[in-house]
C-alpha cells in the first residue's frame, strides 16, 4: 500500500488550476490551426487567427486564455493501493483551488449559496470532485475550469425509446443551433446517452475530458460523431458566431445502458478555450 500526503494532491491541483487556464493543449491548439484552412469565411478566419495569438499572449504572459477561469471540476482516478494521510480528499482539492485561483490571480466566479446567500465564496470553491476507484497505487488528477457562458447553453432531455438515434441527432443540432454564438464557438460538444437523468449530464461532460480527434471505441458511435460534427458545421454558425464552416472542432458520445421506458440524452458543450490539465501522482 503506497501512503500519499493529501499536500501532494493539493499542490497538482495548485499548479493545474493554473495551467489549465492560462496554458492551452496542444490538441486544441493543433485544431484551430488546421481550422484555419478549412474555413471559407474571410472574418471566420480572422477569429480562428485571434484566438491562437490570444493563446500565445495568455502563455508568454501567465494571464487567463478567458476572463471566465470557470467552476473548477475535478476528476481523480485514485489507485485502490493508495493510502491517504494528513486530511480528506475533498479538503485537499479545494484547498489546491483556493491556492490556485489565488496565487495565479484568476477570477473567483462562485457564489457561495444561489437561494439564501449569492455571495462570492471569493477562492472559486467549493469545487466539483468527482472520484473512480481504479487499479494501481497512483492518482490521476485531471482538471476543467468551466465557463458559464458554454455551461449555459448545456441542455438535457429526458426522450422518448422511440424518438430513436434520429432524434439524439435532432436534438444535437436543435441545442447548437439554439446556442448560437453564447459559447463562444468554434466549440466541442459533449453528448452523453442512457443511464439516468443524472449520469447522463456526467458522461456528456465527462467526454469533453477527450483529445480532439480520439473517437469512441465502438466504431459505429464513432461514426455517429464524424457524420454529426459534419452536420453542426453545415449550420453556419461559424467562429464567434460570424458565420462559417468552422462552428465545431469536435463532437464526442459515450453511452450507458439504459431504462427500457427512459431515453435520456445530455450535451454540454465546450467553448474554444477548451481547457484540461492532468498529472499523475
Amino acid at each position: 500500500m503506497r501512503q500519499i500526503h493529501l499536500r501532494e494532491i493539493t499542490r497538482a491541483v495548485r499548479d493545474l488550476s493554473i495551467e489549465a487556464n492560462t496554458i492551452a493543449n496542444c490538441d486544441l491548439r493543433d485544431a484551430l490551426e488546421k481550422s484555419v484552412s478549412k474555413e471559407v469565411s474571410p472574418v471566420g478566419k480572422a477569429v480562428l487567427g485571434q484566438l491562437l495569438k490570444n493563446q500565445d499572449i495568455a502563455e508568454a504572459s501567465k494571464l487567463p486564455i478567458c476572463q471566465d477561469t470557470g467552476f473548477t471540476v475535478v476528476y481523480l482516478e485514485i489507485g485502490m493501493d493508495v493510502s491517504f494521510t494528513g486530511g480528506t480528499v475533498k479538503d485537499a482539492v479545494d484547498q489546491g483551488v483556493r491556492e490556485g485561483y489565488t496565487e495565479g490571480f484568476l477570477r473567483k466566479s462562485i457564489i457561495k449559496n444561489p437561494l439564501t446567500s449569492p455571495v462570492n465564496t471569493e477562492d472559486n470553491t467549493p469545487s466539483i470532485l468527482h472520484i473512480d476507484l481504479v487499479p494501481g497505487d497512483k492518482v490521476q488528477i485531471t482538471l476543467m475550469p468551466k465557463g458559464g457562458g458554454s455551461e449555459n447553453m448545456s441542455r438535457i432531455k429526458m426522450m422518448k425509446p422511440s424518438d430513436g438515434v434520429p432524434g439524439v441527432r435532432d436534438f444535437i443540432l436543435e441545442t447548437v443551433k439554439l446556442a448560437g454564438a453564447n459559447p463562444c464557438p468554434p466549440i466541442i460538444v459533449g453528448v452523453g446517452v442512457g443511464g439516468t437523468f443524472d449520469y447522463v449530464a456526467y458522461m456528456a461532460k465527462k467526454s469533453l475530458l477527450r483529445k480532439i480527434g480520439v473517437r469512441n471505441s465502438d466504431p459505429e458511435i464513432a461514426l455517429m460523431e464524424t457524420n454529426w460534427l459534419s452536420d453542426v458545421n453545415k449550420l453556419g454558425i461559424g467562429p464567434a458566431g460570424l458565420g462559417g464552416k468552422i462552428t465545431a472542432l469536435d463532437l464526442f458520445i459515450e453511452v450507458f445502458p439504459r431504462h427500457i421506458a427512459t431515453f435520456p440524452v445530455a450535451v454540454n458543450i465546450q467553448c474554444n478555450a477548451a481547457r484540461v490539465k492532468t498529472r499523475i501522482v
